[in-house]
């Protein structure tokens, strides 16, 4: 069978859409296989971080996404977190993302997972060489030395098909057909938890909250009975649309259980509510044990998945795709060394690990901790004390900083995780912070879709030694020379050699220029 495309992405969520458009922009041909027709109606990932937006304005479509928005501007992107129930008076803020937005070239924005995936749907359209099979299942696949056999079917039909490609990657979420398929193993860490979501409107929750609260997007109680996991109420529309999150007991239903009075009482009072969605799921953390197999990858949920908190998720699986993509296409363009296609796996599942555990399971860790030692009914002052006492000084923001030290293509003494630290520092394996250029652009303005080398009175020698291994190795590049001051000496480098997914893959003032590249497109002994 000839080959139809060069990728088929299984799944057309907000990761499958990012990486078929990543993949698209580069002149790589795709099919994306989607069984839903229209993108459903549940506001899910609703927080999208400064980086993601990054990664939007990438696709070209970011002025649309920000029009998307359902949430009015001036609403603060982070929360508040309670005690007991959500009007208990007992509140510190929580997770203000906008506290590291000198670091990212985009801001943070808010809106459902449809509204997302409708400004990517949009996009891919726009994008050449990308086919969408939308009404469309995954059946089976096949790999051999050349490529991947995709089996389809009509979702609502009886039509079937096959789709050959060079790879495929599954985004087809956190109960991957395409992981099962390629006999992709997972780990499981399963909390016992039954979780429900439920979707309702409720305008007068907005009066409620607004008597009591400055305006959030969304808010945590922690309730003594819940040994540390959150009641979660986030805002999907500013004033009358809601989510909520909870641990609720093993064998619940929709049909045995009475959630508006569930929810009466984790807000506190009584309130008029009409749901619109209730749904039930087990909390876990589970993340695959390769993210590849052959010519098959997985990404997003496929990959991992965990609890929703802290709005990790759908920012997670789009890093997924950007990681990825470029390097597919480095692959199928012949420029990528033996080691970049590999990479993929080695940098971003110890990140993943590191989110799951450096952050959302310590949260719940350290929550159980502080109800086990303080409550109002022993100790008030106590309690009061050390409550206002939680959130100062909290680094949650600015720790939680992906980054590839110690990649095969990166080098370095460290290891890919997502603990770090926020600097203009250049710093090989981590995301370049931007810093203002003389002809009025910052450095974030300038990046290529390819390699950027910033060139800041830098050995001119040098320079040309980069672009011309560069040029040998076929890998693409654009130099961008400027002089060392103002801001741009924050980088503490003049040459900074920037990835096409905007992390640094080396900085300094010298070096071997034919070293700095094989190791940047995986070719280094």
């Amino acid at each position: 069978m000839d080959f139809t495309h060069d990728v088929i992405i299984i799944g057309g969520g907000p990761v499958g859409m990012g990486l078929a458009i990543e993949l698209g922009q580069r002149g790589v041909t795709c099919a994306v296989v989607e069984r839903f027709p229209e993108p459903q109606p549940i506001p899910k990932g609703q927080n999208l971080t400064q980086r993601t937006l990054e990664h939007i304005d990438a696709w070209g479509c970011e002025p649309e996404m920000r029009k998307a928005r359902l949430m009015p501007r001036g609403v603060a992107n982070g929360g508040l977190v309670t005690y007991g129930n959500l009007l208990s008076g007992y509140a510190y803020e929580w997770l203000p993302r906008e506290g590291v937005q000198p670091y990212y070239g985009q801001k943070v924005d808010r809106m459902p997972q449809y509204c997302t995936e409708g400004v990517l749907r949009d996009r891919v359209a726009e994008v050449g060489g990308v086919e969408v099979f939308y009404g469309w299942t995954f059946d089976a696949l096949t790999q051999d030395a050349d490529g991947v056999t995709v089996e389809i079917s009509e979702w609502e039909g009886e039509s079937k098909r096959q789709l050959r490609g060079r790879y495929a990657a599954g985004c087809d979420g956190s109960r991957s057909m395409v992981r099962e398929a390629a006999g992709i193993t997972q780990t499981l860490r399963d909390h016992d938890r039954l979780m429900v979501l439920l979707v309702f409107k409720s305008p007068e929750l907005h009066e409620l909250l607004g008597q009591q609260y400055e305006e959030r997007s969304f808010y945590n109680a922690l309730n003594p009975d819940l040994n540390g996991y959150w009641l979660f109420l986030g805002r999907v529309d500013g004033n009358s649309e809601w989510f909520f999150h909870a641990p609720v007991p093993l064998g619940t239903t929709a049909e045995n259980t009475d959630f508006k009075a569930f929810m009466h009482r984790a807000v506190g009072q009584e309130f008029d509510l009409d749901f619109s969605h209730i749904g039930l799921w087990d909390l876990r953390v589970a993340i695959a044990d390769n993210y590849r197999n052959g010519r098959v990858f997985i990404a997003g949920d496929a990959a991992h998945s965990h609890p929703p908190y802290g709005g990790y998720g759908i920012n997670t699986g789009f890093e997924d795709a950007r990681n990825l993509g470029w390097k597919l296409a480095a692959e199928l363009q012949g420029w990528a060394g033996p080691k970049l296609i590999d990479s993929y796996d080695e940098e971003r599942r110890p990140v993943f690990a590191s989110t799951a555990g450096d952050f959302i399971e310590k949260f719940i860790e350290e929550d159980r901790e502080f109800l086990s030692k303080y409550s109002p009914d022993k100790d008030r002052d106590e309690f009061e004390r050390e409550w206002l006492a939680r959130n100062e000084g909290a680094t949650e923001v600015f720790a939680f900083e992906p980054n590839y030290e110690g990649s095969t293509i990166i080098g370095g003494s460290g290891s890919p995780s997502a603990l770090g630290d926020h600097r203009f520092e250049a710093r090989a394996g981590h995301h370049l912070a931007p810093r203002a250029m003389s002809d009025g652009r910052t450095t974030y303005q300038a990046l290529t879709r390819g390699f950027t080398l910033f060139a800041f009175d830098a050995d001119p020698g040098l320079v040309d030694d980069i672009e011309n291994a560069a040029k040998d190795a076929g890998m693409p590049l654009k130099t961008v020379r400027d002089t060392c001051d103002g801001e741009r000496r924050d980088y503490g480098a003049h040459l900074i050699l920037v990835r096409p997914d905007g992390f640094v893959g080396w900085a300094g003032n010298e070096g071997d220029a034919n070293a700095i590249v094989a190791r940047a497109v995986g070719s280094a002994s």
